[in-house]
């Protein structure tokens, strides 16, 4: 569970991060080419061992098209990204998400150490926040981290209000990642 939301502020909040341990941390699909990128998507369909194995084929192709939307949305916000594609955290603790992998571990870094242009969120992964249309006024959104925080205190964190995926795809809060520095230089806790 998380904090109670009275008690959320910024320097009491924390990204993670949810990677394969053979893999490593902050490795993205999105920095390699179409071509390469679709070789590894379909190498994971094929083996079958982790979550995204589920994955459609035609995913990397709306996952790009959906960065580009969050890019273009973050910046009619006043964002700075120094990437073209962002890297990927969540807002607190989300151990649904360390299951996707054989051997998952995780990056633990606090959302303090970023700067304020450099980071957007959506409530909820970027793929069905951007594309359900079911009348939940943040479907669409992408918000910035003052913004944010007033998300989590108007719904709360879905960690603890839909941790089981009943209630909607919402399972967490995406952060989408937009500098250049490298994370691992942002003093992070490995867990």
């Amino acid at each position: 569970m998380q904090k109670n939301l009275a008690q959320t502020t910024l320097s009491s909040l924390f990204l993670y991060h949810y990677y394969e341990a053979s893999v490593g941390p902050f490795r993205t699909l999105s920095d390699l080419s179409q071509e390469d990128a679709e070789k590894i998507s379909a190498r994971l369909r094929q083996e079958n061992k982790t979550f995204a194995a589920q994955r459609k084929a035609d995913y990397l192709t709306t996952r790009r098209e959906l960065e580009q939307q969050l890019r273009r949305l973050f910046l009619e916000k006043g964002g700075m990204p120094q990437r073209l594609v962002p890297q990927y955290m969540i807002v607190g603790e989300c151990p649904w998400l360390q299951g996707w992998y054989r051997d998952g571990r995780a990056v633990k870094i606090a959302i303090d150490a970023f700067h304020p242009l450099s980071i957007s969120f959506t409530y909820g992964d970027s793929f069905p926040a951007m594309r359900y249309q079911d009348g939940r006024p943040y479907r669409g959104q992408v918000y910035t981290l003052s913004e944010i925080l007033e998300i989590i205190k108007q719904y709360d964190f879905p960690q603890n209000w839909n941790a089981d995926g009943k209630k909607g795809p919402e399972r967490y809060i995406e952060a989408q990642i937009w500098d250049e520095v490298s994370l691992l230089e942002k003093s992070p806790t490995l867990l």
